[in-house]
């Protein structure tokens, strides 16, 4: 990773960084001791040091801007934007016609004649649980996708549960997941659809490809309880929002632009585009200073972004900003002991 990480200096702005090394070593120090940051060499500090003065001076040029959102510090800002895409995302898209694998189709979702809420925010509804981290590991399907069981699993039966994301990384090959190198949704909750899907704490995450240890765990959901999906018709904007209203669902995104590894706060515009390849969770949605936006649960941790959401965008045709309105989908449940089917 080292060598990627100094190959990447070199291509994007050596010679720039260069140039402000010795103005930046004292904000860069204390960057090291505010986020805990530890290096194996002196050659990997000074090669993390030219990819934090790059992305610090990116930094202060993008907020002069006036943009409607602020990037800032965080923990990815001493990584190059390559270095940072080949270990924080994994989102693969399915082949044409195979969206959802096997899973059975339940129809499209159907938009009512009431109309959807002006705001919704399922992460104060208790349908989700608190920001998790996928690290180092290209798994972010895995966390889209138990984001979305998680809250129809508490809408359906009144409880939170957090589900395993390392099961699926273990488990799910033989349905074409490749764990840390990447998934799909799809595969995911046509995996949840065969067999009980495991608890968080009995089957904690490593951020590493793993053995299957599924049997030993504890049932957060029992076998049966993912029944089949639904999906929301692409670059419908009412739909997306009435589906957002009834749950939380799995959407895909283009995360790829150091903006977006930057974010810090604000409505997230005009800024990525339409290549899928970042798997998150549309939790809610809102207005914040006149603009309309997605409030979507990411996996990068709790100290990205605004407590480890984004809000994104919300109004703009074809495809939404970011592709988030591309492929939305989310899972139909079972509740095991009230019997509830959620659609």
């Amino acid at each position: 990773m080292l060598r990627s990480l100094l190959a990447a200096v070199a291509l994007t702005g050596g010679a720039q960084a260069q140039g402000i090394l010795g103005d930046l070593r004292p904000q860069f120090e204390k960057y090291i001791k505010d986020f805990d940051k530890v290096y194996a060499s002196a050659q990997e500090k000074e090669a993390r040091f030219q990819a934090f003065s790059k992305n610090y001076n990116y930094i202060l040029e993008e907020n002069a801007k006036g943009h409607s959102y602020e990037v800032g510090l965080n923990h990815f800002t001493d990584m190059s934007t390559s270095e940072f895409g080949m270990t924080h995302f994994g989102m693969q898209k399915p082949a044409a016609g195979k969206l959802w694998g096997d899973l059975p189709y339940l129809g499209q979702h159907k938009v009512g004649n009431a109309s959807v809420p002006s705001s919704v925010d399922w992460s104060t509804k208790g349908a989700v649980t608190p920001v998790k981290n996928q690290a180092q590991c290209g798994s972010c399907w895995a966390f889209s996708s138990t984001g979305s069981l998680e809250g129809a699993w508490a809408i359906a039966t009144g409880k939170l549960i957090s589900i395993s994301e390392q099961q699926l990384v273990d488990c799910a090959s033989k349905f074409g997941e490749q764990g840390c190198n990447g998934g799909a949704m799809d595969s995911a909750f046509q995996y949840a659809e065969t067999v009980a899907m495991c608890t968080e704490d009995s089957y904690a995450y490593a951020a590493k490809d793993g053995i299957c240890k599924a049997t030993s765990c504890t049932t957060g959901i029992p076998a049966g309880g993912v029944v089949g999906f639904k999906d929301v018709t692409a670059s419908d904007e009412q739909a997306l929002m009435s589906a957002v209203a009834q749950q939380p669902v799995s959407v895909a995104i283009e995360a790829d632009q150091m903006t977006f590894q930057a974010y810090k706060s604000g409505v997230l515009t005009g800024t990525c585009g339409t290549t899928l390849d970042h798997g998150v969770l549309a939790v809610g949605y809102g207005t914040e200073d006149g603009k309309d936006y997605w409030l979507v649960k990411n996996s990068w941790g709790p100290t990205w972004g605004v407590n480890g959401y984004v809000k994104i965008l919300r109004g703009k045709a074809g495809s939404g900003e970011c592709g988030i309105k591309m492929n939305p989908s989310y899972p139909v449940v079972k509740g095991s002991e009230e019997g509830i089917v959620l659609i």
